[in-house]
């Protein structure tokens, strides 16, 4: 396993940690760990260090994930069989979330997506 899948096994490990102390449904804890690694893989692959992952609780009891890393920013996803193994991170955010973007800002970017757990 190479230093960026350990980092990303890392990361969902505490996240999943996170997310059961919130009390969240298994499905909907499974839905925010899956949105997680792909924010968090997509940052490790295609982006600039460093990274960094926020989740909280907003209005309404929704769940927002923010991962943050130094850019550039991402590129529009690709057309994509649905048989290849990659490249549909953002499509699976997408189906997923009830919101989701990219902001760019100085030093970097930053992708998010909201839940209604």
């Amino acid at each position: 396993m190479s230093a960026d899948a350990r980092d990303v096994s890392r990361i969902r490990r505490l996240a999943k940690e996170f997310l059961t102390g919130l009390k969240l449904s298994p499905t909907a804890r499974d839905d925010a760990l899956l949105i997680i690694s792909e924010l968090v893989t997509n940052a490790v692959l295609h982006a600039l260090p460093p990274a960094a992952l926020r989740v909280r609780c907003i209005q309404h009891h929704a769940l927002r994930i923010e991962v943050t890393d130094g850019g550039p920013h991402p590129n529009p996803p690709p057309k994509t069989d649905q048989h290849e193994e990659h490249g549909r991170g953002m499509l699976i955010v997408a189906a997923m979330a009830v919101r989701y973007g990219t902001i760019t800002h100085t030093g970097g970017s930053t992708c998010w997506a909201e839940l209604n757990p």
